[in-house]
């Protein structure tokens, strides 16, 4: 049953997060289209975290009625909600282990393994699987198209391929494997947030990002087969570097605990680089150190976004969401509806998946309940719909990062980002076929009589204590 909230809707309590899209979105709008500077990303001129620690200031002078200490223990409430707590250590550990994987040489061995054993006429297919595989393992998908981007060039200058078609194809790769990682951030949020084990959430997204991924290969094996012929030559790569991500992945599938599958990567990734040469004692520490410190603004936007949500909260702006949701929505359908357009809208305003599902996930929280949504399935949803905008937006870090490194225009890649468009498509099927009757009503409070009752009660009434 969902909890019994006796908060009003009040919509002026949602004013933070209007000031955040404002000063991120407005602002990066700006610089990146607007008034661009070379060399800059627009998105990345005003920082995420200054956007929300303006927002939360925002947010402190709302509801006059409380007072500074009062509001200060709904922040640490907020924070201290035990999923928030473990998300934060899990972002610690895949932290480490995204930085010595990457220094040991693991990523690239893997992919420069994977395109020697697969046909050059099938590249194109192949580097989707690839960024599938290397998606999945490294829990990144901005680090997976880091790394293979510029294996896809060299794909498309050899074979004579579209260059913004490569690219795209390990975009798409890079979301999927985003999107079912045990170690991504987006799926630590997800799961987190709802309070499901991460086995649970990722064979629900199975049953919707395998179809997709599957007509996206099909798709490419049609290109590749009536296709030119392509020669795209050998790369280099070490078989003991690779052996890790390959174990990591397999410990992940199996539903081995995550702090457990990341430590135990982190000692193979140390021991095989040691023992290959590309790590010593003191780069396989610099880069755990690395990594974490990449994971400081996640994790500092974790817990920004965690005390303007309580204050929200609080101040009745989640039920003025809720009240919206439920003017529109009658049905099961209509409350999953509701969490795929608020994720997907939060991404928009983001460009950043995590940070989006941070945003939404308290409300899909309490939708899910109102609305009779089994948590597993909103936590799905939650992760799906981030990682289907933010593999389209030409303005998120993905598109951005591999436009960069193609030389490319992100806005180019967009038609051929042939998986978020299909995964879309699956989404909303996955909702259309949900069966279910409408939002869990609160039990009716026992009817008062209009006036005292002179007679005596009929046999077999109940009489109010």
């Amino acid at each position: 049953m969902p909890e019994n909230n006796p908060k009003k809707p009040n919509p002026f309590a949602l004013l933070p997060i209007l000031l955040f899209l404002i000063l991120y979105l407005g602002n990066g709008i700006y610089f990146e289209y607007i008034n661009p500077t070379e060399g800059q990303m627009g998105f990345y001129v005003v920082s995420v975290v200054l956007a929300f620690s303006i927002s939360l200031i925002a947010a402190f002078f709302q509801n006059t009625n409380m007072s500074f200490d009062e509001k200060i223990k709904i922040c640490a409430q907020g924070i201290g909600d035990e999923n928030i707590v473990i998300m934060l250590f899990i972002f610690l550990m895949a932290g480490a282990f995204s930085g010595i994987a990457g220094e040991a040489g693991g990523a690239s061995s893997t992919a420069n393994l994977l395109l020697n054993v697969i046909p050059g006429k099938f590249a194109v297919p192949g580097l989707f699987l690839i960024s599938c595989l290397i998606s999945m393992a490294m829990g990144t998908s901005v680090g997976t198209i880091s790394v293979l981007t510029p294996i896809a060039c060299a794909v498309s200058q050899n074979g004579g391929l579209s260059l913004p078609f490569c690219v795209g194809i390990v975009v798409g790769g890079a979301m999927f494997g985003d999107n079912l990682s045990f170690i991504s951030d987006t799926t630590i949020a997800a799961t987190k947030t709802q309070g499901v084990e991460m086995k649970d959430k990722f064979y629900t997204n199975m049953k919707i990002a395998l179809p997709a991924a599957a007509i996206t290969l099909l798709i490419t094996v049609i290109y590749a087969i009536f296709g030119p012929r392509v020669n795209i030559g050998t790369f280099e790569y070490n078989l003991w570097q690779a052996i890790p991500y390959f174990i990591v992945l397999a410990l992940s599938i199996a539903g081995i605990n995550v702090f457990i599958v990341l430590m135990a990567g982190i000692v193979l990734f140390a021991l095989v680089g040691i023992f290959t040469g590309s790590l010593t004692y003191a780069t396989a520490l610099a880069s755990m150190g690395n990594g974490i410190s990449g994971m400081f603004e996640t994790m500092i936007v974790t817990i920004l976004v965690a005390s303007i949500a309580a204050l929200m909260k609080e101040n009745g702006g989640f039920e003025a969401i809720l009240a919206m949701i439920r003017s529109r929505a009658d049905s099961k359908k209509g409350g999953m509806f509701g969490i795929a357009f608020l994720t997907a809208f939060m991404d928009i305003a983001t460009a950043n998946n995590t940070v989006a599902i941070v945003i939404a996930a308290p409300i899909a929280r309490d939708i899910s309940r109102e609305y009779n949504v089994e948590p597993r399935k909103t936590a799905s949803l939650l992760d799906t719909c981030s990682c289907i905008m933010q593999g389209i937006i030409p303005y998120g870090a993905q598109l951005l990062v591999a436009a960069n490194i193609a030389k490319i225009t992100s806005v180019s890649m967009i038609p051929c980002l042939i998986y978020p468009f299909v995964l879309a498509v699956f989404v909303v099927l996955s909702i259309l076929k949900e069966t279910g009757g409408g939002p869990v009503k609160q039990p009716a409070a026992p009817a008062q009589p209009a006036a005292p009752a002179p007679a005596e009660p009929a046999e077999g009434s109940v009489t109010e204590e």
